[in-house]
């Protein structure tokens, strides 16, 4: 079975290989505005309208696609816009508690739509400004959401998380898999 990955995320490719799951990548061409305010709703609309836009162009095909976000006393985070954002963002989190939220979307051969969301609680060390800074200047931080990436240099940012690791790289890998193969 091969599935369409409506993303063109190099992280969520990475864990639908390492799943075994064959898959060809078209990214939604969408602009990505929602209604929704709660960070659970956000991720499964913007899921939704993805995989529609790209099951629209690819009638009985198995479209898959997902949206995630980091979300802080229920504001979300989003990329920073510079370096001084990503510092005031690591320093927010720092000794705290945060949600990734991913909602995914699959759209199966016949055209049902089936979504849901997984949250993955992270908990963030002390981190000193001096850390932030140093791991802002390798510049990872930049094109992730909350401005850190756990599968990265980032990992040393973060003391554990409860939950699925998967959906704070970007996918809830072992849900996603059950869903696809009724399993």
């Amino acid at each position: 079975m091969e599935i369409i990955l409506a993303s063109g995320s190099p992280r969520r490719r990475e864990l639908l290989s390492q799943a075994g799951i064959d898959y060809i990548v078209k990214p939604a061409d969408i602009e990505e505005t929602t209604e929704e305010v709660l960070p659970s709703k956000v991720v499964e609309d913007l899921s939704r309208q993805k995989a529609i836009a790209v099951s629209k162009e690819n009638p009985g095909r198995i479209v898959l696609a997902a949206d995630t976000v980091v979300a802080f006393d229920d504001k979300i985070l989003g990329k920073p816009r510079d370096e001084e954002d990503a510092f005031n963002m690591l320093t927010a989190l720092s000794g705290r508690t945060h949600q990734v939220y991913t909602g995914v979307t699959i759209i199966d051969e016949d055209g049902n739509v089936n979504t849901f969301s997984e949250c993955t609680d992270v908990v963030m060390y002390d981190n000193s400004p001096e850390r932030i800074r140093a791991y802002i200047a390798s510049g990872e931080p930049m094109d992730k959401a909350g401005a850190y990436g756990i599968q990265g240099l980032g990992a040393i940012l973060v003391e554990r998380i409860s939950g699925d690791y998967n959906n704070v790289v970007g996918l809830p890998l072992a849900k996603v898999y059950r869903e696809l193969y009724n399993k």
